[in-house]
């Protein structure tokens, strides 16, 4: 963010309030005198407080070892905060009076008071927010570097983690800038320490789990396990997403559990074109990121990185373990953990994922394979747009599927673009059947299923998006599934599956409950969901209202 923004975004990345607004804002929060120099906020601290400017003038500073950087100078009328100030993170910056003056500092949960009850400064902080941050990334102000290598796979993991998160840094590749080395040898990291993220210059993680980058980032929740949540939403992807916005802006005490980023596999489609409203098209990644600042705007708080274990009780509250030791407990529960991707029959799957072998499409994996071949396996919607999508860096796009054609698991509109494309090719009755490598994948082939003529190219990315396992290995014994491992719900719940559950209740389950009372589930993890993500979004927003009934009952 420069000292002075670029003049079409001044007003709504940078406004200033009106005396009436600035009013407003003073009912929730308190005025304070500062002294030139009072560092308001410490970089690297959590963003706790929001601060309007009433006389005087605010800087941000980029904090860069012994030297700083003024970002931005808020002067009377003009606040500071981001993105961070919502969710609690870590800030990026110092906040520092630059001279004399007073401001009104507003604690966190006052600002979201505000946010929910005043619409007009609700629309003016929330997109100046959100502005801000998409600044930051485009300009790579975020105090992160990040070391690694197209040849290792937890790069790929990790640059898709800091994406879905908003979270900004820079990029060295190992394999390109031989500068790097002198970095490493900074920091003492061996080779087999890659990939490795070093945080505003201080902190080194080696090859880190995305759990240890959400903590050093400031990414997590503290968890209370003596709180008794009204809902604890397990899964965010669109359906617990839209179950986190309307449960939270009702009023509800809500606590959102996420195994990896917020977005599940719907964050990873490049455009949906078909989802109401957006006649244009949206990203995955862009629908999530507004909905989960949504959330947590109206006060639902977010664990990331870190995935349910078990559920546990036969009555309510409910009791979730997230780690040996540490759970979180709830009157209710929305399981929304979707499904994912089946990998291949191959032998050796695992040694390429990441290296060559992705689940989902978005620019980073756009970008690694420029210019290349590469071959999609799957059919369904996801796949349609996968293709379209890349043919327009790839040099050319190879869809595998095993039926006869695209009609019947395709819309039409993707099937079309499919079929007048120079740049794909559609084999029919086909299947992967080998791939080759070493650190990376270099050769795959495949076989015809009607002549068993086999084909092997020099291709080197492999997306695949094949029928979806649900998520739901962490429930067993707790909730009943069908065949296929999909929580039954509502009326596909036979007498039998409520008897043998011990079901308690004289009524039966409501739509979307399972076997054990106040638990429902939504999403394509759901037994005869329907795969689309308005679909997951009404489901997650419906079962709101029966968690309501049961917090009644």
């Amino acid at each position: 963010m420069p000292d002075k923004p670029p003049a079409a975004q001044t007003n709504h990345s940078f406004p200033t309030l009106t005396s009436a607004q600035i009013a407003r804002v003073a009912a929730h929060g308190k005025a304070r005198a500062v002294k030139k120099g009072e560092v308001l906020v410490e970089a690297g601290a959590p963003s706790v407080s929001f601060f309007l400017v009433n006389r005087g003038s605010v800087e941000i500073v980029r904090v860069l070892g012994p030297t700083e950087q003024v970002m931005v100078t808020h002067g009377p009328g003009s606040f500071t905060g981001g993105v961070n100030t919502i969710s609690g993170r870590r800030g990026l910056a110092r906040v520092r009076a630059a001279e004399d003056g007073e401001v009104i500092e507003v604690g966190r949960e006052h600002l979201l008071a505000l946010l929910g009850t005043d619409k007009e400064l609700s629309e003016i902080l929330m997109r100046a927010f959100i502005l801000r941050r998409a600044e930051l990334i485009t300009q790579g102000l975020e105090d992160v570097v990040f070391l690694g290598s197209s040849h290792c796979s937890g790069t790929l993991r990790i640059k898709e983690f800091l994406s879905r998160h908003a979270q900004a840094y820079s990029y060295l590749d190992l394999d390109r800038d031989e500068s790097t080395q002198a970095l490493l040898d900074q920091f003492h990291v061996g080779a087999d320490q890659v990939p490795v993220l070093v945080c505003r210059g201080q902190f080194v993680l080696r090859n880190p789990s995305n759990q240890e980058i959400a903590e050093r980032l400031g990414l997590q929740e503290t968890v209370d396990q003596t709180r008794v949540r009204d809902l604890v939403i397990v899964g965010a992807g669109p359906s617990g997403l839209a179950a986190a916005v309307y449960s939270a802006s009702e009023g509800l005490d809500v606590l959102v559990l996420e195994a990896a980023s917020p977005g599940g596999q719907a964050g990873s489609s490049t455009k949906i074109e078909n989802y109401l409203g957006f006649p244009t098209g949206i990203s995955g990644q862009d629908l999530t990121a507004r909905a989960s600042a949504q959330a947590q705007k109206f006060g639902a708080e977010f664990i990331v990185a870190q995935p349910a274990r078990k559920l546990s009780g036969d009555r309510q509250p409910y009791s979730i373990e997230i780690d040996p030791g540490h759970s979180v407990r709830a009157r209710t529960v929305i399981i929304a953990t979707g499904a994912a991707y089946r990998k291949l029959p191959l032998p050796n799957i695992l040694q390429f994922e990441g290296a060559g072998i992705y689940y989902g499409v978005t620019f980073l994996e756009a970008q690694l394979c420029s210019g290349g071949e590469v071959v999609i396996v799957g059919g369904g919607n996801a796949a349609g747009q996968a293709a379209v999508f890349l043919a327009r860096s790839a040099k050319h796009v190879h869809m595998l599927i095993r039926s006869e054609d695209l009609s019947k698991t395709m819309s039409r509109y993707l099937v079309r673009r499919i079929q007048g494309s120079s740049s794909i090719t559609l084999h029919t009755h086909s299947e992967l059947t080998a791939m080759q490598g070493g650190s990376h994948l270099e050769r795959v082939s495949w076989t015809d299923l009607r002549t068993g003529a086999g084909e092997t190219q020099a291709i080197r990315h492999v997306f695949v998006m094949t029928g979806a396992t649900p998520n739901t290995r962490w429930l067993e014994g707790s909730v009943t599934l069908d065949p296929k491992g999909f929580i039954k719900t509502g009326s596909e719940l036979s007498p039998e599956d409520l008897a043998a559950a011990g079901w308690p209740l004289a009524r039966q389950p409501y739509l979307l409950e399972s076997s054990l009372p106040g638990v429902f589930a939504v999403g394509d993890v759901r037994g005869g969901n329907v795969k689309r993500v308005a679909s997951a979004v009404g489901e997650g927003s419906i079962a709101v209202s029966f968690v309501h009934q049961v917090l009644h009952e």
